[in-house]
């Protein structure tokens, strides 16, 4: 089977920039293609202007309501075929995942939550080592 571009981690294909109200709401797949979820939001380091998080969303009415999961962005690769992210998280998972992102009254100055977040998903920490 042929490798695409989308499937190599820190291969771009199309445009180098996207522009951020064109990301949300943009479809999430697991490996097998079925939808997960859509991008509710991005969450930005205001420091480095590095995206550190997309909140996915899904069980969603026309976008609104439903559940929300801080997913780092590193587990994200787009897909220029399925024209939206791949992802190897399971819905499973995802609702599985730390929940203090739905905290609404959660301050993200906790890097030790936010370790616990990247631990759970095995990914690096966005701030570096």
């Amino acid at each position: 089977m042929a490798t695409r571009a989308s499937d190599t981690p820190g291969v771009m294909t199309g445009k180098p920039l996207i522009e951020s109200d064109r990301v949300e709401g943009t479809t999430v797949y697991d490996r097998s293609g079925n939808n997960i979820g859509a991008v509710r939001r991005l969450m930005i380091d205001k420091m480095s202007g590095r995206v550190a998080y997309a909140v996915i969303a899904f069980n969603t009415f026309l976008g609104l309501g439903g559940e929300e999961y801080a997913l780092p962005w590193s587990k994200l690769n787009y897909d220029t075929d399925l024209e939206g992210f791949r992802t190897d998280v399971t819905e499973e998972r995802l609702r599985g995942s730390p929940t203090f992102y739905r905290d609404r009254d959660y301050a993200w100055t906790d890097r030790g939550r936010e370790r616990e977040l990247h631990d759970y998903w095995n990914a690096p920490f966005y701030w570096g080592p």
